[in-house]
């Protein structure tokens, strides 16, 4: 996990030193990523791999991670820099990270799915389908291999594309971009010989502002149904501007452990809602059994209630009364 800007300058330097010491540590970390995924190659021939999978797979969240906060940074302080080469850099450092997630994800997924069916399988609490005799057993096994045979289809690819992008020019034209990056960032010469409290901190205030906008847009935790997916989108949005806003903060050197508590609840939220989509796609394939059918729908329904588990549990942590210190929103819509 990328860590705050602790350059003794964050506060005190001009807005081009401090936003460039932040993105060349964060052009570092993607390079580093970078040559630790590719002496994984032998494991990404294949989905899978084991451990070696195991240590691209690290590599890879290093990757996107760096480059989240690279294109984020170059979102917020668009002013500081070059604006044509970072609307440039940016976007294809969207592009590049959307790629990598992708295979992880519905390897996750699959994992997610496979382990809440083998919990509510056991559950004495789940009822049983009407005639049948047992809990979830009858049709699990099968809403098992149904959601195996999807998944791994989407995943293989998904590492298919993965391969071939890594492979494109475009890519390595995406890790030059980079690599110029780690060692000088081209910032606009007045922009950038600004204070830091005049420049970087108005800017990033933008960015909690858009943020504190979304979460007051939230469908109220009261009257709310679990099994609404039509609310997610919002939910997904808040996710995106909390990222956002706390790579701002990283640059500027503040503390963001609350941001990134709340970041995660979000990152539930979305597996969650995800997972809770998949089950209900296997549960319209056509001509599947009843039992196949039901386990798929208590399926659906546990994913669910997550997505509320995980809503709580980012109010609880983002909509308290703020903590001291810049970095913690200042927001208390519900």
């Amino acid at each position: 996990m990328a860590q705050p800007n602790h350059d003794p300058m964050a506060l005190t330097g001009c807005a081009g030193e401090v936003l460039g010491t932040y993105l060349r540590t964060q052009a570092t970390a993607f390079l580093r990523g970078l040559r630790l995924h590719e002496e994984g190659g032998s494991a990404r021939t294949e989905p899978g791999g084991g451990a070696d999978a195991a240590e691209s797979g690290d590599a890879a969240r290093s990757l996107r991670g760096a480059a989240r906060r690279i294109s984020g940074s170059l979102a917020t302080f668009r002013v500081v820099t070059e604006s044509s080469w970072a609307d440039g850099l940016r976007t294809e450092l969207v592009w590049l990270s959307s790629t990598l997630a992708d295979e992880h994800a519905y390897a996750a997924r699959l994992a997610r799915l496979m382990d809440a069916l083998h919990r509510l399988s056991g559950s004495a609490e789940v009822p049983a389908p009407r005639g049948t005799a047992g809990a979830l057993t009858v049709g699990s096994a099968r809403a098992g291999a149904l959601l195996e045979r999807r998944l791994t289809l989407a995943r293989t690819r998904a590492h298919s594309a993965t391969l071939q992008a890594l492979g494109s020019a475009r890519f390595h034209a995406v890790a030059d971009s980079v690599a110029v990056l780690a060692s000088e960032v081209p910032l606009d010469p007045v922009a950038a010989r600004g204070r830091v409290e005049d420049v970087l901190v108005p800017l990033a205030a933008v960015a909690e502002t858009r943020l504190s906008a979304a979460v007051g847009a939230l469908p109220p935790a009261e009257g709310t149904h679990p099994y609404d997916a039509d609310r997610d989108g919002p939910w997904h949005e808040v996710r995106r501007l909390l990222r956002v806003h706390r790579y701002a903060r990283e640059a500027l050197g503040e503390d963001v452990t609350r941001a990134a508590a709340a970041g995660e609840a979000l990152d539930r939220h979305r597996d969650a809602s995800e997972a809770a989509s998949a089950s209900a796609a296997a549960a319209r394939t056509p001509r599947i059994a009843p039992a196949t059918a039901y386990a798929l729908g208590i399926l659906h329904a546990d994913q669910r209630h997550a997505v509320e588990s995980a809503r709580f549990d980012f109010r609880r942590i983002w909509l308290r009364a703020p903590a001291e210190g810049r970095g913690h929103a200042k927001i208390t819509a519900g």
